[in-house]
């Protein structure tokens, strides 16, 4: 990637928005350091234009979604003195800042000007902030303060210090399967919360969980959360996909009313599956193909792509990932559970039981079996009578064995 923060905004967004692929971004950054070793110091948009990577249009639009809009809102929000911009975004630029009455470091969100007209914007922008008022936990960004001053419509929150899990993912990084057990657990956690005080987050993905330098997960981000009991909120958005397509749920896909907290299960699964593997659980050229691969293509096991992973982590991964939800864990509660007992070096007791309905239901259909991770332990069925017959001689031989061994011991 590029090597200033700004450059290196633009060129998240490039690939987020699929302007350009990866490789065409990591070309041109190539192109800029060669550039920049001859004293030539042209940004990245510049350069995407000239590759032909990018519109001179998109361009100016990336530039202008990623610079402040209608002036410096420092002088704007009082009580706060803004330092420095830390991120950007689609819909809002985020700031270091000093909350004078504290004296202590927080995060400021600011709402452009040239979104401000717009009352859908606005109204999202406050309900994120309500939403994270309404949560208190360790792994949870915590809001802080949300409204209006000149014309800038601001949310205060929590500043946390480190990375996300995204840049980690953007840097190369596959995680290993305990550390990527440890995160996704805090997820867990944090959304057990959230679902018992009835708000779903529908976007969780690697960009919105934040990771301290002690290795606390946050998460961040309630730009698309919504109380599961909003149903006037529910009916507007009816027919419309909110989430983003690499990770969000089939239901979400298909603008489902009544959506619930097994979205945010699906989302956190896919999380799972991309920071295991390296990769997102399904990849197109546009975002509706994307999304028509969640909606119908089977998931390749993440244990045919990492190869290191135990067989009841992939076994979680997919159940997380089922396109039904009635088939997903029931609830964060559950998964939980399954996520501590894997950190033991144990068996997943919910994941390992549907693993074992499935294997039972195929068998009983007479048809091969599925992959279990224990293909060599399976005969593979013809048909319904032979699956019968092979369970009834495991039936009868495991009697016979239990018969013998009760015999022996009373002998003695």
């Amino acid at each position: 990637m590029a090597d200033t923060p700004a450059d290196s905004q633009i060129c998240r967004l490039v690939v987020e928005q699929h302007l350009a692929t990866e490789k065409e971004v990591r070309v041109a950054a190539q192109h800029q350091r060669k550039l920049a070793s001859n004293g030539d110091t042209r940004s990245i948009s510049k350069i995407l234009v000239e590759l032909g990577f990018l519109t001179r249009t998109q361009a100016d639009r990336l530039l202008d979604g990623n610079e402040d809009s209608g002036g410096r809102p420092a002088q704007q929000i009082p009580g706060y003195q803004l330092q420095k911009r830390i991120g950007a975004g689609a819909m809002a630029v985020v700031y270091r800042a000093k909350q004078l009455s504290l004296d202590r470091i927080v995060a400021v969100k600011v709402l452009p000007k040239r979104l401000s007209k717009n009352e859908e914007f606005v109204d999202r922008f406050y309900r994120e902030g309500r939403a994270a008022a309404a949560l208190n936990h360790n792994n949870i960004v915590q809001a802080i303060d949300v409204s209006e001053s000149g014309g800038f419509h601001y949310f205060v929150m929590e500043y946390v210090k480190g990375s996300t899990v995204y840049e980690e993912l953007a840097d190369g990084k596959v995680y290993d399967e305990a550390e990527a057990v440890a995160i996704i657990r805090q997820m867990a956690d944090a959304l057990l919360h959230a679902h018992k005080r009835g708000i779903i987050h529908r976007d969780v993905k690697p960009k919105n969980i934040m990771l301290t330098k002690e290795r606390v997960a946050k998460l961040a981000d309630m730009g698309l959360a919504r109380a599961a009991s909003d149903l006037e909120l529910a009916m507007t958005e009816a027919g419309r996909a909110y989430g983003t397509p690499y990770y969000i749920s089939p239901e979400q896909i298909r603008g489902e009313v009544n959506i619930d907290h097994r979205a945010d299960i699906y989302s956190l699964g896919a999380t799972f599956y991309h920071m295991l593997t390296g990769r997102v659980p399904f990849e197109g050229p546009t975002p509706s193909a994307v999304m028509h691969k969640h909606l119908k293509e089977p998931l390749t096991p993440p244990d045919h792509i990492n190869t290191r992973l135990t067989v009841g982590c992939a076994a979680m991964i997919e159940m997380m990932m089922a396109k039904r939800r009635d088939q997903r864990y029931p609830s964060c509660r559950e998964l939980l559970d399954d996520l501590d007992l894997l950190a033991r070096g144990q068996a997943p007791h919910y994941a390992e039981q549907k693993l074992g309905q499935d294997v039972f239901a195929t068998l009983a259909a007479g048809e091969p079996a599925a992959r279990t991770g224990l293909e060599s332990e399976v005969v593979p069925a013809a048909g319904p009578p032979m699956a019968v017959i092979v369970l009834l001689a495991i039936i009868f031989g495991l009697s016979i064995l239990a018969n013998i061994i009760l015999l022996i011991a009373v002998s003695q």
